[in-house]
C-alpha cells in the first residue's frame, strides 16, 4: 500500500476511535443524569405515599401495589362508562310526541 492510504487509514482510526470514546463520554453523563433524577423522583414518591397514602398497618409496598390496583380499576371503569351508548331522543320528537298528546287530551 502507498503511504497516503497507510496514513488515511490511521487518520480514520485515530478519528473513529475519538469519536467513540465521546460517544461513551455522553451516554454515560446521560446515565448518570437520569439515574438521579429517577432515583430522587423515586425518593419523593415514596415519602408521599408513606406520609399521605399508607394505611394503618401497611407497608410502601403494599401501599403502592393498592394503589395500582384502585388506578387500573378506575380505568377500566372509565373506559366501560364510554362505551355504554345513551339514546336520547331528538328533542323534535318529544317536542311532537307533547302535541300530539295535547291534542288528543283536548277529544276526551
Amino acid at each position: 500500500m502507498s503511504k497516503i492510504v497507510e496514513a488515511n487509514e490511521k487518520i480514520a482510526e485515530v478519528v473513529v476511535d475519538g469519536y467513540k470514546k465521546i460517544e461513551t463520554g455522553v451516554v454515560e453523563g446521560y446515565k448518570k443524569i437520569e439515574d438521579g433524577v429517577v432515583g430522587a423522583y423515586k425518593k419523593m414518591e415514596d415519602g408521599f405515599v408513606e406520609k399521605h397514602l399508607v394505611r394503618e398497618g401497611e407497608t410502601l409496598e403494599e401501599a403502592k401495589a393498592r394503589i395500582k390496583k384502585e388506578q387500573e380499576e378506575r380505568d377500566a371503569q372509565a373506559k366501560a362508562r364510554a362505551h355504554v351508548e345513551v339514546n336520547i331522543p331528538d328533542s323534535s320528537e318529544i317536542v311532537k310526541k307533547n302535541l300530539e298528546a295535547a291534542k288528543n287530551a283536548g277529544k276526551r
